[in-house]
């Protein structure tokens, strides 16, 4: 059992951790027991208790648990990609995110993460062509989570979103990897054009809270874009905007905004 063990810490650091993590929390609060082991002490990999996770939370009168679970183990089984991004988003919610002190917690607990990991199996749906059951996904998600995300929309890896209040994210935006950003987000559109119409975000971009990001426009990577921002034009990489609508204020401050999550602009203004 102890090389079992090792070999999984050496293979899946992420889960072994998340194991380890759920076994010291079961000992703590008994009460939570059921709960854990179902969701995690259960499963043998990360992809099977997301999956579990997705189909519970998403589970309606008109769709089943069993269907969900089905969907979710078939996508995990055909992208190995859906795997590598969620281990990527949990260390990256980890790391940005001083409420989260465990790996478990955002598998158990943030909406943030289970929203972004939903969509992503969306997305999954969507590019093979899928669009209905994708679209019931996206609707699941905005009535579970509060989280607002396209199916077609392209989104990186290692991506936290703080809170997850109100966030949308339109057909056609692309986010990089790296990014963050908090509650009350919009990556939309300006009105009702066709086509390419939602806004390009680099690597390693931060956007604060309530920001507003519409149109095809660019924000460069290692951006940062202050809370409460309209913008409405694109934004060279290594720079803060600011305002409504915004404007160039200043330098980033940091190589990488996104994790270091520092939103003071010290005086651009």
């Amino acid at each position: 059992m102890i090389e079992h063990h090792a070999r999984l810490a050496q293979l899946d650091p992420v889960w072994s951790r998340i194991r380890a993590e759920a076994h010291e929390a079961v000992q703590r609060e008994p009460l939570l027991g059921g709960m854990i082991h179902s969701s995690i002490l259960h499963h043998t990999s990360i992809e099977q208790a997301l999956a579990y996770r997705f189909s519970l939370k998403l589970a309606s009168p008109e769709m089943s648990e069993q269907i969900l679970r089905e969907i979710a183990d078939t996508a995990y089984s055909d992208d190995s990609d859906l795997g590598i991004a969620a281990r990527a988003d949990l260390v990256a919610t980890y790391e940005r995110d001083p409420a989260c002190t465990r790996f478990m917690k955002p598998l158990m607990f943030f909406k943030g993460y289970q929203a972004v990991q939903a969509y992503r199996i969306a997305n999954w749906l969507h590019r093979r062509g899928r669009t209905d059951f994708a679209s019931f996904v996206q609707m699941r998600v905005s009535e579970c989570f509060g989280v607002d995300i396209h199916p077609g929309a392209r989104i990186g890896k290692g991506i936290m979103i703080d809170h997850a209040h109100s966030i949308v994210i339109g057909e056609t935006a692309v986010v990089g990897d790296n990014v963050s950003m908090l509650h009350s987000v919009t990556l939309g559109g300006t009105g009702k054009e066709d086509g390419d119409r939602h806004p390009k975000i680099g690597a390693g971009v931060l956007i604060g809270a309530g920001a507003k990001v519409l149109g095809n426009i660019t924000v460069g990577s290692c951006s940062r874009i202050a809370a409460g921002s309209v913008v409405l034009q694109d934004v060279p990489p290594k720079s803060t905007v600011a305002g409504v609508p915004a404007r160039i204020v200043g330098e980033a401050g940091c190589a990488q905004p996104s994790i270091t999550m520092d939103q003071l602009l010290r005086g651009e203004m």
